[in-house]
């Protein structure tokens, strides 16, 4: 039952938090297989060279087609590094090659919530243990150590490989804005997903668990991250 006001209507939980929370920083987020730092054109030639591994499709449903040449993709992450929010990072493997990018976008302090977005990985990085470490550490990031409250994940309605991304991730479907947006010249519907802070501590342990090196043989999962949600 909601708590009521004084005039007898319902309101709102209380909550208990210092607000505003801090704005995430510009530091290396550490990882077993990855390492998630500052965006930096430096990491054009890499991320150029491994996105050209593939041919675009991965690109359908994001604002921007992929970089002609390193040049272009110099030119991107140029403006990337000194924007604020979207907050953009570039994910290195162990060789500390980038294979994608990825960002904190729409951050609130003030209402302690915080979206992940603008996600390319390249196929250095597609289904791998890497991508998913990728997402762990950003969202351990936005709770454990920022002390935010909610977490979004949001993609094209039609956009099946982020939707079941975002579920296996133990993100909770919310619902779809219809005409949300106008991208490429077309409509584009918007699915919201998020995880709240009360949920994280059952996606922490997925995590954990799902990345310990003993959940794989011959580099195969024992056990998903969906399973060890319970």
């Amino acid at each position: 039952m909601s708590p009521t006001n004084g005039f007898g209507l319902p309101v709102g939980a209380a909550v208990d938090l210092d607000l505003p929370r801090p704005v995430p920083p510009r530091t290396p987020m550490e990882g077993r297989t990855c390492s998630v730092v500052p965006c930096d054109p430096s990491h054009a030639e890499d991320l150029f060279e491994a996105y050209a591994l593939e041919d675009g499709a991965n690109w359908t449903y994001l604002p921007l087609d992929p970089p002609k040449d390193a040049a272009e993709m110099r030119a991107r992450l140029t403006d990337m590094a000194a924007s604020d929010d979207p907050l953009f990072f570039t994910v290195l493997d162990t060789e500390g090659r980038a294979v994608g990018t990825c960002s904190y976008l729409r951050i609130n302090p003030q209402a302690a919530s915080i979206e992940v977005g603008w996600i390319s990985f390249s196929p250095r990085v597609q289904r791998t243990v890497m991508s998913t470490e990728a997402m762990a550490l950003m969202m351990t990031r936005a709770f454990d150590d920022l002390g935010y409250r909610r977490y979004e994940w949001k993609c094209d309605a039609l956009n099946a490989p982020s939707r079941a991304a975002a579920e296996r991730l133990g993100f909770t479907y919310e619902g779809t804005h219809r005409q949300a947006q106008v991208v490429k010249g077309r409509n584009r519907d918007t699915a919201w997903f998020s995880v709240l802070d009360g949920e994280w501590p059952a996606v922490k342990a997925a995590f954990a668990a799902w990345l310990d090196p003993t959940n794989f043989e011959d580099g195969r999962q024992l056990r998903s991250l969906r399973e060890l949600r319970g």
